[in-house]
């Protein structure tokens, strides 16, 4: 008896340390996840960050909201106020299952990722990661995607959603901004100093600015279907920007126009950007502030990606069918300050184009499936018209643009894009 007592005591003895051994082993595990690559850096070049932490990668977290914003020159001052402007949304205790990141390039070669989040009854600011950049090569494929995957790592979520902001200057690429300067009639919106200041995509030289092509490569390459891409920039919402950007996320909120500096208002409208997206409340919100902005302008529009594939189906037809006679572009509805314009309204340059009266119907219920919110004030703002910059009149307003009538230096290569291809 006593020997069999001795057998059970040993066993229990194994027993107890198998189970030490498996808890250890299980520990270890887990640390590399709250040990992620790049916390705790100290040389965050953001003055209002607080320290670095551990970030808490969490299970639960169902969407992650991106706020991209790469060095765009003269925009920083007008970038930290609107991450305060949503970290006043944020305070407000808003978030539930969702988190949000911020990108920002304090200089041209140093920049931050960190976190937005609500604890102890206020919105803090987390830094996650500082990056060194000898070369800026956020403007890279490749560097989105280094960046995404940092987002992923960091944020794990169901759902994906990316805010940019910067200078904007639709589809154009960025090869051929490198020789606007020489050129009068496409000098860019952001080069007129008298005016008040508006919003390529990045900054004012070409080595900081990103072609929408490029985006989208390294969106994809990161594996990622964005919920929505809101481009805090100018000259955005165009049908060119749309059919490149159509694979890689379902929605596209932007504006048709010049964005005064200031930007979105996010303080309006960040609640309708995190957990339950609200199209028209974005909408709404943005009209409603610029609306009684001390410059009264601004336009916004959702693009639905899902139907751009529809709508150049339908342009091609038109296209195939009716030539536009050049004699009216000068009663299309230009939409930026440019001469020649580049920037048209889609709805109103399809409406001169096509005389077929069920196509063109069959063309505008498309566009209203493709574009199904969007606001205008009574007027747009351009930079480049005047000494001061200038209010013009917007008499029609679909919500996108396109570049097919124009004959800028500057859109020159517009049969190269990928919406010209598809719809001729």
């Amino acid at each position: 008896m006593e020997t069999m007592q001795q057998y059970y005591r040993l066993m229990k003895s194994i027993l107890f340390v198998l189970f030490l051994s498996f808890g250890m082993i299980s520990c270890e595990k887990e640390d590399p996840v709250s040990t992620s690559p790049g916390t705790r850096q100290t040389d965050n070049t953001d003055p209002t960050d607080p320290d670095p932490t551990d970030p808490v990668v969490r299970s639960d977290n169902e969407q992650t909201v991106f706020m991209y914003l790469p060095w765009s020159t003269d925009l920083t001052s007008f970038f930290y106020q609107n991450i305060a402007d949503l970290k006043s949304i944020i305070g407000q205790n808003i978030l539930k299952n969702e988190r949000v990141l911020v990108f920002m390039c304090t200089t041209a070669t140093k920049a931050t990722l960190y976190e937005l989040s609500y604890e102890k009854g206020a919105a803090v600011q987390k830094a996650l990661k500082s990056y060194n950049y000898p070369t800026p090569s956020y403007t890279t494929a490749e560097g989105i995607t280094s960046i995404l995957n940092d987002v992923q790592t960091y944020s794990p979520a169901k759902r994906y959603a990316m805010i940019i902001g910067c200078h904007g200057m639709g589809w154009i690429p960025v090869s051929k901004t490198q020789s606007r300067s020489s050129l009068q009639t496409v000098k860019k919106h952001w080069e007129y100093g008298n005016a008040p200041m508006t919003r390529l995509f990045g900054g004012r030289e070409s080595k900081y600015q990103t072609d929408i092509t490029t985006l989208a490569e390294g969106i994809s390459s990161a594996g990622l279907k964005m919920e929505y891409i809101l481009f805090d920039d100018c000259y955005m919402s165009t049908v060119e920007v749309a059919y490149d950007l159509k694979n890689v996320t379902s929605h596209l909120i932007a504006s048709t126009s010049e964005i005064m500096a200031y930007g979105m208002p996010y303080d309006k409208i960040g609640q309708y950007l995190i957990g339950n997206i609200d199209y028209e409340k974005i909408c709404d919100g943005f009209y409603s502030f610029y609306s009684n902005y001390v410059t009264p302008c601004g336009t916004i529009s959702v693009t639905d990606c899902s139907e751009i594939d529809n709508l150049a189906a339908i342009m091609k037809e038109i296209n195939q069918r009716y030539t536009f006679n050049e004699e009216l572009i000068s009663s299309l509805q230009s939409l930026d300050g440019y001469k020649p314009s580049i920037f048209f309204d889609c709805g109103d340059y399809v409406a001169k184009l096509c005389s077929d009266p069920d196509l063109l119907e069959q063309f505008n219920e498309q566009l209203k499936r493709t574009v199904p919110y969007k606001r205008n004030t009574e007027y747009y703002f351009t930079a480049i018209s005047s000494y001061y910059g200038e209010r013009k009149k917007i008499n029609t307003f679909s919500g996108i643009t396109i570049s097919d009538p124009s004959t800028s230096a500057a859109a020159l290569k517009k049969n190269e894009t990928a919406w010209y291809v598809a719809t001729h």
